[in-house]
């Protein structure tokens, strides 16, 4: 009876210390009028942990020790990051970071090395934090770089992010970036918990983390132990010099920031520290997957810019995989949207780098080869890079007697038509293209995900039905699909309803954008990120294709900073080739609507807006690279040739031919002071 009185009594008091502190969370978080200090705060916080440690069974998803703040609106939603959320390039040996160092000193015209921060690559999920008069007011995942999640309701449920910014210096507006992750020790709690519940049990603590905070029910991110590190910031009112200073702001707002942070002027100390923590890093309370190199001087980012989709100024040095050993079962051949046939190794399933891993890929048939890989052999496998499994060796001495040499295969097994080795390449294809069921397939789904057309309802199950029942035979026949209509309603799992709401999305889906178009044609090593690039160059879809398909084409889009020679060709070849420019004309023939680029404007006008600019001669005060890019900032279009189209040529020192060509012309030559002090104007 005394045990029953003292629960029912402990069961009032933990009602009434969850009414006391949501008023006093509201008045702290959301009116900025707080009336109790935050030690007494914080002993009724303690108070009610310990009731609910004792009774368990009463705790509950909306107590405030498994929130933060208060739970608004489960509508998720995208929205464009006020600043893109760039992808770090990633180095795995000693000489990449060499190469990434002289990179920077050549770029920048310097001999000297910069002043490199040093922070742990914390494996969790990246987030932007956006601050309006030091108040938290949106949160949004990193997704395509552009545009993000909105997980505002979810983030405000964890304890490490502050609400309110505090300290000195607080800005009116700030874009605060950072990494939700999940200790150890609090991961294996949550698995423990999981499995006791019969609920999902996570593969590692980034996967936990990641999928907490994409909960659509914020009362069940509440639940779950996730943390924040701040590391940088996007937009901001305020400036610093350098990005030590911006950690420090970081911490005297609230935040916590990764520890250990290190500064290094020369390689040979960097990666002293670096091979410290290859061993160090799981005593860490945390998971690493590497260490991030940053330039601390902000100006000195500013110049360096970016290629593509990642800052020259940054790179992460990921740590050795780990290794395990398995037994190969069998070796299965899959081929891929561009016909590349791959092999890939089925094994008894092994935990290693954090996942159990059951498929793993042995790339082509020189890699088996070359390491005379056989069905039945015991092998070392790696996560490289702690994200792809792979068959690294045999233990020879543990081979059975009889295993005999794998043979690649000679037809597809898609289609059965005659695998192809071409010339300089290790890939087996099959050049059968859409005939082949499994290019065909895989073309489809990526012209329809979320990067390209963004056609929801068109799914693996339904495009593989469509397939089967010959509706679709090329991306096209997509939007020829309301010819019928009738026939769809009758299949057996799709009612009218469902049929007429995708052939509307499909309706809907017809006008794209110009970078969203490129990207969904599927030529090899273009995305979205290249597709901004051309897109900046040429701004529409026939004036690319014109381009591409000319003489000069290649050398022509290999000009454009952060495209290659390889992404040259490849975009060279694709559109020369007859069918795929068929292919082309028959989605505009369908219907598809290709927006032209919509170039990135400033709210300043200069005097090179619009302009087009060729650069010539020797510069003295800064590299024609970032000359080239503080012109594209000002809003020219930087070319290589002149032409009576040409609005100004800027000339250096011993600028030749191009220099005469622009006088006979009449265009506008300037000098390097003269674009200094217009950038600086």
């Amino acid at each position: 009876m005394d045990d029953l009185f003292s629960s029912e009594e402990d069961k009032k008091e933990i009602e009434r210390l969850r009414t006391e502190i949501n008023y006093h969370n509201k008045r702290y978080h959301e009116e900025d009028t707080p009336e109790i200090a935050d030690s007494d705060f914080d002993a009724l916080f303690k108070r009610l942990q310990k009731l609910e440690e004792k009774h368990p069974q009463l705790i509950t998803p909306d107590s405030p020790t498994q929130m933060v703040g208060a739970t608004p609106s489960n509508k998720r939603q995208v929205v464009k990051h006020h600043q893109p959320m760039l992808s770090l390039a990633n180095a795995f040996a000693d000489d990449d970071i060499d190469d990434f160092i002289e990179r920077i000193k050549r770029y920048l015209g310097t001999e000297q090395t910069p002043e490199l921060v040093a922070e742990y690559k914390i494996d969790g999920l990246s987030c932007s934090l956006l601050y309006e008069g030091g108040k938290l007011v949106q949160a949004l995942t990193r997704g395509d770089g552009q545009q993000g999640e909105d997980i505002t309701a979810n983030v405000k449920t964890i304890g490490t992010i502050p609400h309110q910014l505090h300290g000195d210096n607080v800005p009116n507006s700030v874009d605060v970036r950072g990494e939700i992750y999940m200790t150890r020790t609090d991961f294996d709690s949550l698995n423990e918990r999981q499995a006791t519940a019969g609920g999902k049990i996570f593969a590692n603590p980034r996967n936990a983390a990641a999928g907490s905070i994409r909960q659509l029910d914020a009362a069940i991110a509440g639940q779950r132990p996730l943390r924040l590190f701040a590391y940088s910031m996007g937009e901001s009112n305020v400036n610093f010099n350098t990005h030590s200073e911006q950690l420090d702001a970081l911490v005297k707002w609230g935040f916590e920031i990764v520890p250990d942070v290190k500064i290094f002027t020369d390689s040979k100390t960097l990666l002293d520290w670096y091979k410290t923590l290859v061993k160090a890093r799981f005593e860490l309370p945390f998971a690493i997957d590497g260490i991030v190199y940053k330039v601390n001087d902000r100006q000195l980012q500013s110049r360096l810019g970016t290629v593509a989709r990642a800052p020259r100024w940054a790179i992460a040095h990921k740590f050795p995989a780990e290794q395990a050993a398995t037994k190969l079962l069998g070796i299965d051949t899959q081929v891929g949207r561009t016909g590349v046939v791959t092999p890939v190794a089925r094994l008894e399933p092994v935990y290693v780098g954090g996942v159990t891993v059951s498929n793993a890929t042995l790339h082509n048939e020189d890699y088996i080869a070359e390491r005379d890989i056989r069905v039945g052999d015991m092998v070392f496998i790696e996560r490289a890079g702690e994200v792809i499994p792979k068959v690294v060796s045999v233990i020879l001495n543990k081979r059975a007697d009889g295993t005999q040499k794998y043979l690649f295969p000679k037809q597809c097994p898609a289609c059965g038509n005659e695998l192809v080795r071409i010339d300089g390449e290790a890939a087996y294809r099959c050049l059968n293209h859409f005939a082949c069921p499994a290019q065909l397939e895989a073309s489809l789904l990526h012209f329809v995900g979320r990067q390209q057309f963004d056609i929801e309802g068109l799914g693996d199950k339904m495009v593989k039905m469509l397939l089967e029942k010959g509706f679709i035979k090329t991306p096209a026949d997509i939007f020829t699909l309301h010819q019928h209509r009738d026939t769809l309603v009758e299949l057996e799992g799709y009612g009218e309803k469902s049929i007429d709401t995708l052939l509307a999305t499909i309706e809907q889906c017809k006008k794209i954008s110009f970078q969203r178009f490129i990207a969904a044609l599927g030529i090899p090593m273009v995305g979205n990120q290249v597709a901004v690039l051309l897109g900046n160059r040429w701004g529409s879809l026939e004036d690319l294709r014109a381009v591409a398909r000319s003489d000069k084409g290649q050398h022509q889009i290999e000009e454009i900073d952060g495209i290659g020679p390889r992404i040259a060709e490849s975009l060279h070849d694709f559109f020369i080739h007859p069918r795929n420019d068929e292919q082309v004309q028959s989605l505009l023939a369908a219907g598809v609507v290709v927006e032209d680029f919509i170039r990135p404007t400033t709210d300043k006008i200069t005097k090179f807006t619009g302009k087009t600019v060729v650069l010539t001669g020797t510069l003295n005060q800064m590299t024609r690279d970032e000359a080239k890019h503080h012109l594209q900032q000002m809003g020219a279009k930087v070319s290589s040739s002149i032409s009576a189209k040409t609005d100004f040529v800027i000339a250096g020192d011993k600028a030749g031919s191009k220099l005469k060509k622009a006088e006979q012309l009449g265009v506008t030559v300037l000098g390097e002071d003269d674009l200094l002090n217009i950038i600086g104007s």
